[in-house]
């Protein structure tokens, strides 16, 4: 007679690995062309001057400068007005 149960599996000891979702330059930080300046999921930040939107929605800057944010009142389709945030590059002299 066994003195302890078969071993079986267990729905326990799974995690999925964090994505380092976030800001990556803040405002003020120097930019160069091609630097991630947000990575998200969604446009909970939208480009702006200078900077792109990737496919994964990832915002990068098109030219090196100054990264700096906005917050604007958008119309959206239904005509109501919503806060959006912009981040925006101004190039370096």
């Amino acid at each position: 007679m066994a003195t302890k149960k078969a071993g079986g599996s267990t729905q326990l000891g799974r995690d999925s690995v964090s994505k380092r979702l976030g800001i990556k330059l803040y405002g003020g930080a120097l930019a160069k062309i091609g630097a991630i300046i947000v990575r998200q999921r969604g446009t909970k930040v939208h480009p702006g001057r200078n900077t792109m939107r990737a496919g994964d929605d990832t915002i990068f800057s098109t030219a090196r400068g100054i990264v700096t944010f906005q917050t604007r009142k958008a119309r959206r389709f239904d005509g109501t007005l919503k806060a959006r945030t912009y981040v925006h590059v101004d190039e370096a002299k």
